[in-house]
């Protein structure tokens, strides 16, 4: 059995980190409430921009587009880009690692794959195995802003429209629920119908005539880009969210164990303490005993 000392000390470092965990559990939760009011403001803004999309796409199912050219068919010619949103730093279980594997899988099955990367865990992950990055985006996965966000969108749109991309996908991580976060890959260029499902409004037996000032053409031209800003900021958001509510449940379930370390160190130490006492009354009925003969 360790010493009352020994225990002693280690009770204070179980203590210590036990208020650490705690602290970083309360400041993912404050990060966390704050990342969603500030999705939730410029939601609507970019759900206007979505639906507008989807109407031009429905009603001009032939329309010619930068944004909606199937430039390479072939899938081993076609020159995909992937943006991949890590964290800044670990103390959040799964969460790099189920992104960064569903990153690898996707590289391994593209030939011609460009990452552009958000996060410095990915950043040092794939330089480790000397996997080429194109493009690292920094200070982004810990302050996802809508400044950030536009930035992002107007270099990857660019490379897009110079042809030194054919497709563009972001690798993000989901929060379905707090219990479920889920890595998901979602196209960004080219727009894809399939995407934009037809929600007609009004009634069935009335027809609307929406026509677009100058063309359907400019519109597209103009909106498609707001429309990758606003992707790309949804996704940065929900990954630091989910990053978040990761930590949150890693330093939760950290606490927790703190908490019963230190149940059994206690017990360990009150144990300690009462054989050292029965060894100091042994000691001295001994004691007495020898002085009495």
């Amino acid at each position: 059995m360790a010493g009352m000392q020994e225990i002693r000390g280690h009770i204070h470092s179980v203590q210590e980190t036990k208020k650490i965990t705690n602290a970083m559990y309360l400041i993912s939760s404050n990060n966390l409430r704050k990342a969603r009011k500030q999705l939730s403001d410029v939601k609507p803004y970019f759900e206007k921009i979505e639906t507008t999309i989807t109407d031009i796409l429905h009603r001009s199912p032939d329309l010619p587009h930068l944004f909606l050219d199937q430039r390479r068919s072939n899938p081993e010619e076609r020159k995909v880009g992937y943006m991949v949103i890590t964290g800044d730093k670990g103390l959040a279980g799964a969460y790099n690692h189920n992104v960064l594997k569903m990153a690898e899988e996707a590289k391994a099955k593209t030939p011609h794959c460009r990452l552009f990367l958000v996060g410095q865990v990915g950043v040092a992950w794939l330089r480790e195995r000397k996997i080429p990055i194109e493009m690292e985006f920094e200070y982004t996965a810990q302050s996802p802003t809508m400044h950030r966000a536009r930035e992002i969108s107007r270099f990857l749109v660019e490379e897009y429209r110079q042809g030194r991309l054919d497709e563009l996908q972001v690798i993000y991580t989901d929060m379905v629920t707090p219990l479920r976060l889920e890595p998901r890959a979602v196209k960004l260029l080219p727009l894809d119908r399939d995407v934009f499902p037809w929600k007609p409004r009004g009634k069935s037996d009335v027809v609307q005539t929406v026509s677009y000032v100058p063309s359907e053409t400019a519109v597209l031209s103009a909106l498609a880009p707001y429309y990758v800003t606003g992707m790309i900021f949804s996704t940065l958001v929900e990954s630091y969210c989910s990053e978040q509510q990761a930590r949150m449940s890693a330093m939760d379930a950290s606490t927790k164990n703190a908490g019963d370390l230190l149940r059994q160190l206690n017990l360990e130490y009150n144990r300690a303490r009462q054989a050292a006492i029965t060894q100091e009354i042994t000691e001295v009925v001994g004691g007495a005993q020898a002085g009495e003969r």
